[in-house]
C-alpha cells in the first residue's frame, strides 16, 4: 500500500477509465468531453479490439491527441500497452491537464484500472479519477443475461450513465436502473439521452477519493439500505461505530483480497485508527490494494470505520466478522 504524503495524490494526473458495452454511447460522451468550451485539455488512450483501428476515426479531431492500444483487452497484455503509452504521457505532463482511457465494448474494466497500482511509475504519476460506464437503457437487460463483461462494467463503475433513456418508458427505466442497483449499489447512477451531462458529474470526480464519497452516495455503505441482490454479483459492507487497529487490520485486508481477490471486483473503504487525525481510505480491483492517510477527521465527526466488498461468491458473515474483530 501506498505510503505517499498526504499531499501527493493532488498534484497526480487524474484519469478517467470510460467503459460500457458496444453501442451504449461511449464514443458520444467521448466526442462531448472533447467538443464542449470546457478550457481543458485531455490526452485520450483508445482502446480498440483488433487489428483495425475503427473508433479513432469516430472520435472527433480535436486538438486533443489520441493514442491506440490495438491489442484489444481480452486479457493482461492491455496493461503492457498502456503502461507504454502512459509513460510517455507522463514524460508530456503540463501539455494537457488529465488523461481519458476508452476501453473497447467488450473489456472487462480491471486489468485498465489494475495498472494505476501494480506499475510503481505510473501509480506515481497519474491517478485513477473514476471509472464511468455507460449502459444502453434499451439493451442492458438482455447484455446482463448473456454478456460477463457488461456486468463487470457496471460492478467497477463509479459513476453510471443510463443512456438512450428517451427510447425506453419510464417503468422499463426504474426496473433496468433497479438492477443496476441490485449489482452495484454505491455507483452514481445518471439517466440520459444521447450523453448529454454536465461534465463535472463525470470528470474529476475524485470518486476514488472516498473523503468525497458522502457526495456521490450520501448513504455509501450504510448496512440494509439496500435491498436489490443479484444472484451472482453482490455487495457486502459493514461498518464499526469507531477506529480499527491497524495491526489487526491490515493484516486482515491484504489475505483477504488475496485469497478472494478472484472474485472481489471493487473494494473500498474509509476507516479510522486510533490517535490518528487522518482517515485511512482504501481501495482495491481485486487482488490489488492501494490506500493512504487523506483528509482528516472533522472536529465534531464520527469516526465511523466502513468498507464495502463488490463481487461473487462472497461470505459476508465471514467478511463481516473479520471487520468485526478489527475493532480496537
Amino acid at each position: 500500500m501506498s505510503d505517499a504524503p498526504l499531499s501527493a495524490s493532488s498534484q497526480k494526473i487524474p484519469v478517467t477509465v470510460l467503459t460500457g458495452y458496444l453501442g451504449a454511447g461511449k464514443t458520444t460522451l467521448l466526442n462531448r468531453i472533447l467538443t464542449e468550451p470546457h478550457g481543458k485539455r485531455y490526452a485520450v488512450i483508445v482502446n480498440e479490439f483488433g487489428e483495425i483501428g475503427i473508433d479513432n476515426d469516430l472520435v472527433v479531431g480535436a486538438d486533443e491527441e489520441v493514442f491506440e492500444m490495438n491489442n484489444g483487452c481480452v486479457c493482461c497484455t492491455v496493461r503492457g500497452d498502456l503502461i507504454r503509452i502512459m509513460d510517455g504521457l507522463v514524460k508530456r505532463r503540463g501539455k494537457f491537464d488529465a488523461i481519458i482511457v476508452e476501453t473497447t465494448g467488450l473489456a472487462d474494466p480491471a486489468p485498465v484500472a489494475q495498472t494505476f497500482f501494480v506499475d510503481q511509475d505510473v501509480g506515481e504519476a497519474a491517478r485513477l479519477d473514476a471509472v464511468v460506464t455507460v449502459a444502453d437503457a434499451k439493451w442492458l437487460s438482455d447484455r446482463l443475461a448473456d454478456a460477463p463483461e457488461a456486468k463487470n462494467q457496471i460492478a467497477f463503475a463509479d459513476v453510471i450513465l443510463l443512456n438512450k433513456a428517451d427510447l425506453v418508458a419510464k417503468e422499463d427505466l426504474d426496473r433496468v436502473e433497479g438492477q443496476i442497483r441490485g449489482i452495484n449499489p454505491y455507483a452514481k447512477v445518471h439517466r440520459t439521452e444521447r450523453c448529454n451531462i454536465a461534465l463535472d458529474a463525470v470528470l474529476d470526480r475524485k470518486a476514488f477519493d472516498l473523503s468525497r464519497i458522502l457526495d456521490l452516495e450520501p448513504d455509501f455503505l450504510e448496512e440494509g439500505h439496500h435491498h436489490h441482490h443479484d444472484a451472482q454479483m453482490q455487495s457486502v459492507s459493514a461498518k464499526i461505530d469507531g477506529p480499527v487497529d491497524p495491526e489487526k487490520f491490515m493484516p486482515w485486508i491484504s489475505n483477504l483480497t488475496t485469497v478472494q481477490g478472484p472474485d472481489i471486483l471493487r473494494c473500498k473503504g474509509i476507516v479510522a485508527f486510533p490517535d490518528e487525525p487522518n482517515r485511512f481510505v482504501f481501495q482495491g480491483v481485486h487482488m490489488i490494494l492501494d490506500g493512504d492517510l487523506q483528509g482528516a477527521w472533522g472536529a465534531d465527526e464520527k469516526r465511523v470505520s466502513r468498507v464495502v466488498f463488490i463481487g461473487r461468491n462472497l461470505d459476508p458473515e465471514a467478511i463481516r466478522e473479520g471487520f468485526y474483530a478489527c475493532k480496537a
